[in-house]
């Protein structure tokens, strides 16, 4: 991992309405948690090749607190040909002291049977079986029977994201956390971003990093 961050990252160019999101692991430094660095100003990075979903990514993190600032107003066309230590000199000249990165590190597809479904119900009680049946004709044997249908099985695939998300100590110059998740039925960018947070806080909350 470079030592000079100024890092990438970054999610998923994925789209539209809520997902699953779980965490499948993740480490965080053990002399040190994310609440001792108590981070006054932190940058936000999404690595991704479109622009439109990096800012969707980075304006959705931003906006849930008031110290995370967007990684586009600093980090941009105007600093790509920028060394890493000139990078670095922008985030310390304006007082940044965290990185909080996001990275797609992979996408995986299942396919699964969905088993088909039988519904049915019956009107009319023991009795009108057979009075259904025997006494008056088709109209009560349908009635009987008619609710009775059949949902055929079928095939589904699914997409599953894996996303990393790291956060680093600019004071110490150090990954101080590191966490994957795993996403899926997503069909939303911005929700997906909102339930990745929620399960990388309630990891850390669990791991000693935040207080619960």
């Amino acid at each position: 991992m470079k030592k000079y961050l100024v890092l990438l990252i970054a999610v998923l160019a994925l789209s539209g309405c809520g997902s699953n999101t779980s965490i499948v692991n993740s480490w965080r430094d053990p002399d040190v948690t994310v609440a001792q660095e108590q981070f006054k100003k932190v940058l936000v990075v999404a690595l991704v090749k479109d622009e439109a979903s990096r800012r969707i990514t980075e304006n959705r993190i931003a906006a849930s607190n008031q110290i995370f600032r967007t990684s586009y107003q600093f980090l941009n066309e105007t600093t790509k040909h920028f060394t890493q230590e000139q990078k670095l000199k922008i985030l310390q000249d304006e007082n940044f002291d965290g990185v909080v990165t996001m990275r797609l590190v992979s996408t995986e597809k299942e396919t699964n049977y969905v088993p088909g479904t039988y519904t049915g119900m019956y009107y009319g009680g023991f009795d009108g079986m057979y009075t259904g049946m025997y006494g008056y004709g088709f109209g009560n044997w349908y009635g009987m029977y008619s609710p009775s249908f059949y949902d055929p099985g079928y095939y589904q695939e699914t997409t599953s994201y894996m996303v990393e998300t790291n956060i680093f100590s600019l004071k110490q110059n150090k990954l101080i956390w590191t966490g994957t998740t795993k996403s899926e039925y997503v069909t939303d960018l911005g929700q997906t971003v909102d339930a990745i947070m929620q399960a990388v806080v309630g990891e850390m909350k669990k791991d000693g990093s935040l207080p619960k």
